[in-house]
């Protein structure tokens, strides 16, 4: 106890050392009961490693930890009994259905199949007989919590349960947990997303294992945006330098005419939109994925798709790329059909999966051999173009590490690597930035606008509402359809004339228009009531 607080866990001078490399660097700290804490760091800050140290999955190397009144190395089985944990992939059975699932933990916990309120406050209850695993991201996540809430877990630690959903998804989490559990129950949380420490009642932000800011969120900053620059400023602040990716990118666009497509005279100037979706749809059966998508791509533009986990965006990108195939419709790439001629279309096209996509077994050195093959440069040319990227992307020292044992965002920078070792005048980017810290995200943006300065046209989806501000257009998808488009402040715009008076808010003037998360959630939310 201190200052009257009860704490629910107290940690003294923890050092948690994989090696030479220092995880958790003589780190203190109280976690207040019956409060939600949020863990919030980039990637390798050591916030996993925490969470596993303070429930005894993990030994560390010097220091004190008391959870419960419980010693976590020497009383782990006694401990296991008050708390709920969520690991970053969560156990759940894919071939089992969400009932079973439910089911399977229950026993597990020794508690009773009374599912009918968390089924309900979940919205899983018109899906309990679906397969876990054909549940979108949101829906996992939403049913892998709720397996960790049964038993009512007197300490519930979630690592990273928000990671790569969207933002309705992610609000429906947190309520969740608040709604949920009872008030004595502590959460620990831990996140990469600085925008989401103003849900929590204490913020505690980790950098290289050491704590460098504990308290309420608004004490540090009144909005998301504001709190995230100054947690930078606390990280040693950004690098603002020109993107070397851009300053040595150089294309040469090539004709769709002389790739034999025979254009007609809509085609005179075929660079004013090298990308284009002509009434794209996908359907399963009576199930349509994507209908109806139609849009064009200015040169140099950036142009985002924007909405929930299982709207239809990545199906979108498949199809735009050839990489599925519309049942209806077509898309176009500098000009050519991507059914009609889809290798002379992707030849133009750099290409970043949402999934890391390269090869595990391979080195850096090897993927980019490889991809460079693939695309198309020739063997001569190949050692001098590969040694070019390595040294722009930062990958020299990593060139003979495998693939997969990189950091998640050394994959990513990898990634787009790959995805631009052939200069294509158009880059699909799918959620290029899932997962990664605050940092490489920033680092991620600098690049891509710079190169969309030097003419490269890309299309990006993105969970990240900060994210959608950086684009020229936004195309906001729903259902498989397309429900709004225009600038970030187009959308802002339509938003506010639906909800003319948002919540007040200290950071905001009278009469401001709405941020983008809140623009996102009005125009899904009138979508549906228009159906309705």
């Amino acid at each position: 106890m201190e200052n009257g607080k009860l704490f629910t866990v107290e940690i003294k001078n923890l050092t948690k050392k994989f090696g030479s490399t220092v995880a958790i660097d003589n780190l203190s700290l109280n976690i207040e009961r019956g409060k939600i804490t949020g863990l919030i760091g980039a990637d390798g800050a050591g916030k996993t490693t925490l969470l596993r140290t303070v429930i005894g999955l993990l030994l560390a190397d010097n220091g004190e930890i008391d959870v419960l009144g419980f010693n976590p190395v020497t009383q782990k089985d006694e401990l296991n009994l008050h708390i709920g944990y969520m690991p970053q992939k969560f156990g759940l059975y894919e071939d089992l259905t969400v009932i079973e699932n439910l089911k399977l933990y229950a026993d597990l916990k020794n508690v009773p199949h009374d599912f009918d309120k968390m089924l309900e406050f979940t919205t899983l209850a018109p899906f309990q007989d679906r397969l876990a695993g054909a549940l979108s991201g949101g829906m996992k996540q939403k049913l892998g919590l709720a397996c960790t809430l049964l038993g009512n877990p007197e300490f519930l630690l979630l690592d990273e349960p928000s990671v790569g959903v969207d933002p309705i998804s992610r609000r429906d989490l947190m309520k969740m947990v608040r709604e949920m559990i009872s008030p004595e129950t502590t959460v620990l949380w831990s996140t990469a997303y600085l925008d989401e420490a103003h849900s929590f009642d204490t913020a505690v932000v980790i950098d290289r294992g050491k704590i460098i800011f504990n308290g309420s969120p608004h004490d540090l900053a009144s909005t998301p945006q504001e709190f995230e620059n100054k947690v930078i400023d606390l990280m040693g602040g950004y690098n603002k330098e020109e993107s070397l990716i851009a300053k040595n990118y150089e294309y040469h666009d090539v004709s769709p005419r002389s790739a034999g497509e025979g254009l007609g005279e809509r085609e005179q100037s075929p660079y004013i939109y090298p990308v284009e979706a002509d009434n794209l749809e996908k359907r399963y059966g009576n199930f349509y994925a994507v209908k109806n998508n139609t849009f064009k791509i200015k040169k140099g533009e950036i142009f985002g798709l924007l909405g929930p986990n299982g709207a239809g965006k990545s199906t979108s990108f498949k199809m735009m790329c050839g990489l599925a195939r519309p049942t209806s419709g077509t898309a176009r790439i500098m000009g050519i059909d991507i059914k009609k001629n889809p290798e002379k279309a992707r030849a133009n096209l750099g290409y970043m999966a949402q999934k890391f996509s390269l090869y595990g077994s391979l080195t850096v050195r090897e993927n980019l051999d490889f991809f460079a093959l693939a695309y198309g440069i020739s063997i001569l040319k190949k050692e001098k173009k590969v040694n070019e990227v390595i040294d722009v992307f930062g990958l020299r020292k990593y060139e003979s590490e495998k693939a997969e044992n990189l950091p998640l965002g050394l994959k990513q920078r990898l990634s787009m690597a790959a995805a631009l070792i052939h200069n294509p005048p158009v880059l699909f980017l799918d959620e290029p930035t899932s997962g990664v810290d605050v940092l490489t995200r920033r680092d991620f943006w600098n690049h891509i606008i710079s190169l969309s300065k030097k003419g490269v046209t890309i299309l990006v989806t993105t969970h990240f509402m900060d994210e959608a501000e950086y684009c020229d257009r936004i195309s906001l998808f729903y259902k498989g359809e397309t429900i709004a488009v225009g600038t970030p402040t187009e959308l802002k715009q339509k938003a506010a004339a639906f909800n003319p008076s948002p919540q007040p808010s200290p950071a905001r003037g009278e009469g401001a228009l709405p941020n983008m998360e809140e623009t996102f959630i009005t125009l899904i939310k009138e979508s549906e009531r228009g159906k309705s």
